[in-house]
């Protein structure tokens, strides 16, 4: 029988930073590069336009594990700032147009629009919590993926922001 029920995936972990800091993550590119995609991965591309409106094209690739370089934009929806960032994620071309997800391997039901939701909670004391949800992936491999793919770019972002202590960040 065939799943047809679309799932989110949410992920939350608590940062010793303070929001501001964990907020140059998606702000800055050089913050940026240190966590996009999954362990083993590289992110050589982080064109940001960060804004409502705005359209980053960001990019990774693994030459350790032989994956091509693949784009993606992050279209913005909503920011609030230091609290809540929305956008839609989608595969692209290195010009940055949405291109088919099969065209580079990917199953005919892989999402497009991908909804992301990244909230940040201030805890106070120099912690902050965040939470990174996609929302209606279809049941399967794909989904598995991207969770564990969350998961580690979300420990990426815990070292980056222990990494970047001391450093000015506005």
């Amino acid at each position: 029988m065939t799943n047809n029920q679309n799932h989110d995936i949410v992920t939350r972990r608590v940062f010793d930073a303070p929001v501001e800091r964990v907020w140059t993550l998606w702000t800055d590119p050089d913050m940026f590069k240190k966590w996009w995609g999954p362990d083993l991965f590289d992110c050589p591309v982080a064109n940001l336009d960060f804004r409502e409106g705005g359209t980053s094209l960001v990019s990774m690739i693994s030459r350790r594990l032989g994956f091509p370089e693949h784009y993606s934009t992050l279209h913005y929806i909503k920011i609030v700032s230091l609290e809540r960032i929305e956008y839609l994620h989608n595969l692209a071309d290195k010009d940055g147009r949405a291109i088919d997800p099969v065209s580079i391997g990917m199953p005919a039901d892989f999402p497009r629009d991908l909804l992301n939701v990244v909230t940040f909670n201030n805890l106070g004391n120099g912690r902050t919590e965040v939470t990174l949800a996609e929302y209606n992936w279809p049941a399967g491999q794909m989904m598995e993926n991207s969770k564990l793919g969350m998961e580690q770019c979300i420990e990426k972002m815990k070292k980056a922001t222990e990494n970047s202590r001391g450093q000015k960040h506005i």
